[in-house]
């Protein structure tokens, strides 16, 4: 049983008393609630706005779900009705036990409203009685709720009043962000639950009751928006007191003693102290659940057997985090969703200046800078606080990244995990350097000392910001905070005498704020002066003080778009160009290198054979403006060169639907048949749009290209086409897609001296609640003219000619054996091969498929099909699919068609279609489309 009381202090809080029996057999608790309700407001109110967070499990219809749907989550969506959660037999009265209508509102099933049946004036209250079960959900969706061992972990899981402010309730549905906006609230809590369960709770426990079978645990707590209670078979936390408050954790920390889990905790807690302030509780909960739901991105992605870090350093790190995100949602009561980025700039400002403090020369890889054969790598030579800058960059050079002001629940996944997380420390490392004598920290600690425990938002924090300021710090606000304006400069014009250094800087994104200029003397800092926003254009003399090189910016205390054009040396008649770096695979992007990067490349195409090539590029893991990737190969079967490369530009738009633009040239040259071989070269452009909402799906795509081939004559493949081509590409694509449904248009239009051609292809797919899911594909192509007297740019049905070369075919002209088997979806889109494979005049198919069970589907394809001369022909075909890996391996076994009994008939095995898929790309796309 659990009972939550308030009682008031110099501003009156709300009461809430709750009497809960927890059954962990059927995780639910039944709940009766007493609730006191104190309007502190000035308006007079008709209604209360309850949170009900655990109801958003209740149905794949919640913004939760959505929400799980948008980010590719299959889980939730699959999951069986007792594994999720609701709210049930909710019942409201007043103290006379006259009931109170309620009701959900329509988009927020997640908040229950309860009507007043007379206005509550200003300094006023009302007692109200609830009685409701809570089933809670399965730990698997969020983390939150019971797990497969008996473990139950609690969080935002009873009723409580939302917060209310400018004239109205904050409607917050629960959309796995961890930003409830609870009313602060006194609680009292006595929960009756089996003797055979251990209790963990960050509020204070009163009295403990052990009877026979039952234990009745009493706890309390003032002025709090939400607690954590956990619920084990046997506890797993283990208790660490110091001089103000008690420690309770189960963060892993398996690998080390527990003395030196005791060192690190006591380090961690004596230096937040120390930079914000004392923790206004007796008691603070630091879970493995907390840190798995925020882990520190980078150190958890790194596997196992790697181990650059101490166990140690593992375990301190993970607890300064945690840490520090606990401590500041308990205390300091800001809006999460709002305002987000006070929290997430103070909790990275704050682990940043603890490296620096304790760990001043560690390097993002830990001590695998120390392997020789990494040494020559910038990922393992940056320090450990500069991985913050890349990974927002990763953001800006995708044209994702979003202003820290932003919404929380607007954000898309990976900056709302990461990247805006790390820009807000970033930003408030930027003001702290330029602002200097540490304003920024005593801001912090002004402002949490100043607010903790009472309801706060960033117009308090951004005061105490400008009153500790002598300088004009509103340009921080309007373009680091509140827009997503890049910052970039570059130097102009440079001179210099033996004393003297003469510059002018360019801004290449005419945003204003100040840069740090430094004079370099080897690796030795000589001379750092801030420039301030509005002096940019001017033209700066500083005393030279013997440096070689000036660098804006050098220990990138700006987040600035682009490093690469910081420096300029002052050496006699140095170029200025930035040496040639070769590096093996992947790396970071140097901002003092032309890094080109080889990786080993190997391919196979049946007249070819093995490609063994070396692919040379510098894409580095950050998006640039230019991009080139040359791969030349030698083939094994034909034992001559091959290979292919493309030149690519790429302009970014950032105020506009039309986001992207892509300029590129490419070219290729391999084998289509044993003894000819192809030349492709394709000039392009791509645009690409999207919605002025960066989380939805939908994009659209215009894509533009003058294609040119040149095929040598073969004496092997007799098809009568033409050798050389050039053909003109128009296409169109709009597409939107998310975990339970998908649906794509595309069209396509074609012209060249033999053909013109019109083409459409809409899909849809749709995942039903019984993990079954529907396909459906039409696809519909018309000549315009076609002056070809044979079928190599006719429509295919089962297998196109891919006379462009677009596709990845193992053996692109075989008509027998196993690799003109193969399937790629395209035209036609048919599995059986049927005795009219292609079509001259027009065709229209449609591709079905159903789910029977788990990774098994029919199929079913039909279609007409029209050549000259000839009337309209109807085909038609089906079978099995088994969808083993999708987009990987793929099998079709043909069941009855055109042909009849296929399954019948001689040589089966022949009839088999397939998929297999070699290429990486596919499985990033997959993880990718869940972060971005």
């Amino acid at each position: 049983m659990v009972f939550f009381a308030a009682t008031s202090t110099l501003i009156a809080q709300h009461h809430n008393r709750l009497y809960v029996d927890v059954d962990p057999e059927t995780h639910t608790l039944n709940v009766k609630q007493e609730l006191e309700y104190f309007n502190n407001s000035n308006d007079s109110i008709s209604e209360i706005v309850l949170n009900d967070w655990n109801n958003a499990y209740s149905n794949v219809h919640t913004p939760l779900a959505l929400r799980f749907s948008d980010e590719f989550y299959r889980g939730f969506h699959l999951a069986k009705e007792e594994e999720r959660g609701k709210t049930s037999k909710i019942t409201i009265l007043n103290k006379d036990h006259l009931f109170f209508s309620w009701n959900r509102a329509r988009k927020h099933p997640d908040l229950i409203v309860v009507n007043l049946p007379n206005k509550l004036a200003p300094n006023q209250k009302i007692d109200l009685e609830l009685n409701y079960n809570v089933k809670i959900p399965n730990n698997k969706f969020t983390k939150y709720g019971y797990d497969d061992f008996g473990n139950i972990n609690l969080k935002s899981w009873f009723l409580t009043p939302a917060r209310y402010e400018n004239h109205a309730f904050v409607r917050y549905s629960n959309e796995n962000l961890d930003d409830i906006a609870n009313a602060i609230c006194h609680f009292d809590v006595e929960l009756k639950l089996s003797s055979d369960f251990a209790i963990t709770t960050d509020l204070d426990t009163t009295e403990e009751i052990n009877k026979d079978d039952y234990t009745i645990y009493k706890f309390n707590g003032q002025n709090r928006v939400d607690f954590s209670l956990f619920i084990e078979p046997e506890s797993n936390f283990t208790s660490f007191k110091n001089d103000s408050f008690e420690v309770l954790t189960n963060l892993d920390g398996e690998k080390i003693t527990p003395t030196a889990q005791a060192q690190a905790i006591d380090c961690v807690v004596r230096f937040v102290k120390r930079q914000i302030g004392d923790y206004p509780f007796k008691k603070i909960v630091i879970s493995q659940t907390d840190y798995e739901r925020n882990p520190f991105y980078g150190l958890n992605q790194l596997p196992s057997f790697i181990r650059p870090f101490t166990d140690e350093f593992t375990f301190e790190i993970k607890f300064l985090k945690t840490y520090l995100n606990v401590f500041l949602n308990n205390s300091l009561y800001i809006d999460n969703r709002k305002d987000s980025w006070v929290h997430n700039g103070i909790q990275v400002y704050i682990m940043m200046k603890y490296i620096e403090e304790n760990y001043p020369g560690t390097k993002m890889l830990g001590n695998a800078a120390n392997f020789k054969l990494l040494k020559s790598f910038n990922l393992t030579n940056i320090d450990f606080n500069e991985q913050y800058s890349y990974f927002y960059m990763l953001m800006a050079r995708k044209n994702l990244d979003q202003a820290l002001g932003e919404p929380k629940n607007n954000l898309i996944k990976f900056n709302e995990q990461i990247a805006s997380k790390y820009r807000a420390g970033l930003s408030l490392r930027f003001l702290n350097s330029y602002l200097e004598n540490e304003a920024v920290t005593k801001s912090i600690r002004e402002f949490y000392i100043a607010k903790k425990k009472q309801q706060t938002d960033a117009a308090d924090f951004e005061n105490i910001l400008k009153n500790q300021s002598s300088k004009d710090i509103n340009w921080f606000f309007k373009t680091v905070i509140y827009s997503r304006d890049l910052i970039d400069y570059k130097f102009n014009k440079v001179s210099k005498t033996n004393d003297s250094i003469y510059f002018s800087l360019k801004n290449r994104t005419g945003i204003n704020v100040p840069v740090p200029v430094y004079g370099i003397l080897k690796k030795d800092i000589v001379f750092k002066k801030w420039i301030e926003p509005n002096s940019i254009d001017s033209t700066f003399s500083f005393a030279r003080n013997n440096a070689n090189k000036i660098v804006l910016n050098y220990k990138n205390e700006v987040p600035e778009y682009n490093l690469r054009n910081n420096w300029k040396s002052l050496k006699p008649f140095f170029p200025n160009n930035r040496p040639i770096k070769f590096v093996l695979m992947k790396d970071l992007e140097d901002p003092y290198y032309n890094q080109i990067l080889y990786v080993p490349s190997l391919e196979y195409n049946l007249y070819d054979g093995f490609i063994a090539g070396i692919r040379l590029h510098n894409k580095t893991i950050l998006e640039k403006p230019f991009i080139f990737n040359i791969t030349p190969s030698y083939s094994t079967n034909s034992k001559t060169i091959s290979g292919s490369g493309s030149f690519l530009i790429n302009k970014n738009y950032r105020n506009s639907r039309l986001y992207n633009v892509k300029y590129a040239l490419s070219g290729s040259y391999f084998h289509y048949a044993p003894d000819a071989t192809y030349t492709k070269l394709n000039p392009s452009v791509q645009l690409s749009i999207r919605q002025n909402d960066f989380r939805d799906n939908q994009k659209q795509y215009v894509y533009l290209r003058q294609l040119f081939v040149n095929r040598e004559k073969s004496a092997i493949v007799t098809d009568n086409s033409t050798e050389n081509y050039s053909i003109f590409n128009l296409k169109y694509i709009n597409t939107k897609t998310e975990v339970t449904k998908h649906l794509s248009f595309a069209g396509d239009i074609q012209f060249s001296k033999e053909f013109g051609k019109l083409a459409a292809e809409i899909e849809y797919r749709k995942l039903f609640e019984n993990n079954r899911r529907i396909n459906f594909r039409w696809y519909t192509g018309s000549f315009l003219y076609n002056k070809s007297d044979n079928d190599y740019f006719s429509f295919g049905l089962y297998r196109p000619t891919d006379y462009s070369f677009d596709y990845s075919f193992y053996g692109r002209s075989e008509s027998t054996g196993f690799f003109s088997q193969q399937f790629i979806l395209a035209e036609g889109g048919f599995k059986s091969k049927l005795d009219t494979p292609y079509a001259n005049q027009w065709m229209s198919t449609i591709n079905t498929g159903y789910t029977i069970w788990n990774w098994i589907e029919v199929y079913g394809d039909a279609g007409f099909i029209k050549n000259r001369f000839q009337d309209p022909k109807f085909q038609f075909d089906s079978g099995i699919r088994l969808n083993l890996v999708t987009d990987y391996f793929e099998l079709y076994l043909p069941v009855y068609s055109s042909n009849g009994w296929e399954i019948s008939q001689n040589k089966y095995n022949e009839k088999i279609r397939f998929i297999i898929t070699f290429s990486p790309k596919i499985l990033i796309n997959l993880f990718n489309r869940k972060w971005f």
